[in-house]
């Protein structure tokens, strides 16, 4: 073995280490023959990506949610920067611009166009932990799960098969995602809300306004804010109430207990109601019973794969009086580009405060993890294992150098969105 990993087991048991010293030493009348049976650590670890570490299933699943998660973080890292670029980019600044760079630059743009302030309202991002990640951790941690019977259960709102919706109904509460039965929603309107009566439009007002509308065509007709009341079709792209035919998405509670045959079934509960989830978790996915050394590495896993969606914006402001068509219609433009940016930001933030949290657990739970199986290993007389063992307990200072390199990375990147935030009131 290297120097280096010849240190890692000192606080091996004496026989055990004579042993590793005798078959492993680099004068070993053995030669390689160590290296062939498997006694010595790997020439990489963790910050090269590998996390095959001892052999050992719960320590190196733990490695391996650290990989998981670090990836995560990566991803999301980058995924921000390519929105604040793109952003930075429409307001005339070179790429890697700073937040509090971005923010001034919005501020100003905003500044010469608008009247007052502009603002943006939207649903939290919907972020969906993945059920099979979930209990494939599971069962690959714990030799004690049976990985035909893993049964993972979510606390918060997830899919269910119309088999699930009475058991929903009794247990917890049951919304139906589609076409309104007979385009009257009682519930949230995503997108075209058609208004044959004049009423209230917490959304874009394509139509007449009776009121002051922030935007309007060459015809005269508003297609923008209406500050008063609306007729034609209101956009309610954040979703809202629709006092007439919702022809977009309605979210509701079925009066049947049961949804139509075409809308989208889900139920939320606790993870005590036991509803089978079918895909995606809006929560979180709570794992089966799991050794102490396994729960932060299933957890972390289960945390690491959730996707989250950008939500619809709803961009409310009035141009400045006397402003020219064509710098309205410049305006407009770039509102475009901002609203695709700013609705991604949104959904990599939701799961950066996610990923944030799954590595500063497992750098908590890092020593229970590793030390404990390294522990209870250290005296049952299997020279692989122990040798496993020691290159895990080697390879521990890394986890918090690793994880740390990446999630500062994405707390700087989360920082710049909240700089921007602040301009628009998001």
């Amino acid at each position: 073995m290297k120097p280096s990993r010849r240190r890692s087991l000192i606080s091996l048991p004496v026989l055990s280490l004579a042993l590793v010293a005798t078959a492993c030493g680099e004068d070993s009348p053995l030669g390689d023959l160590a290296e062939q049976c498997g006694l010595v650590c790997a020439s990489e670890g963790i910050v090269q990506g590998n996390a095959s570490i001892s052999g050992i299933a719960s320590i190196d699943a733990f490695f391996g949610a650290v990989i998981d998660v670090t990836g995560a973080a990566d991803g999301v890292s980058a995924n921000m920067r390519a929105q604040l670029d793109a952003m930075a980019a429409s307001l005339g600044l070179q790429a890697g611009a700073s937040g509090a760079e971005i923010k001034a630059a919005l501020q100003a743009k905003i500044s010469a166009n608008v009247e007052g302030s502009l603002t943006i309202d939207f649903k939290p991002a919907e972020c969906k932990a993945s059920v099979e990640v979930t209990a494939k951790a599971a069962a690959e941690c714990d030799a004690q799960v049976d990985p035909g019977s893993v049964e993972v259960k979510c606390e918060g709102k997830c899919t269910i098969d119309a088999s699930a919706q009475a058991d929903c109904s009794a247990k917890g509460t049951l919304t139906c995602k589609g076409t309104a039965p007979n385009l009257a929603c009682s519930g949230t309107c995503t997108g075209d809300c058609s208004l044959e009566a004049s009423a209230q439009c917490d959304g874009v007002c394509r139509g007449e306004c009776t009121g002051t509308c922030s935007v309007t065509d060459a015809a005269g007709n508003c297609k923008g804010q209406c500050m008063g009341t609306c007729q034609g079709t209101c956009e309610l792209k954040a979703g809202g109430s629709c006092s007439g035919k919702c022809e977009g998405t309605c979210e509701y509670t079925p009066p049947s207990g049961s949804c139509e045959a075409s809308a989208e079934a889900k139920c939320e509960a606790s993870a005590e109601a036991n509803i089978q989830c079918k895909g995606g978790c809006e929560g979180k996915a709570t794992p089966p019973s799991v050794s102490a050394e396994c729960k932060a590495s299933v957890e972390a896993k289960a945390e690491a794969s959730v996707e989250c969606t950008p939500p619809e914006l709803d961009i409310k402001y009035q141009f400045k009086a006397g402003l020219s068509a064509d710098a309205q219609a410049e305006f407009v433009a770039f509102l475009g580009n901002f609203r695709v940016q700013y609705a991604g930001m949104i959904a990599a933030a939701a799961k950066a405060d996610i990923v944030l949290d799954a590595g500063a657990n497992l750098v908590a739970a890092a020593d229970g993890a590793v030390k404990g199986a390294a522990d209870s290993l250290s005296a049952d007389g299997d020279l692989k294992a122990t040798v496993g063992a020691g290159c895990a307990l080697a390879e521990l200072p890394n986890v918090a150098t690793v994880i740390q390199t990446s999630t500062g990375k994405l707390q700087a990147n989360l920082t710049a969105f909240v700089d921007i935030s602040s301009v628009v009131g998001g």
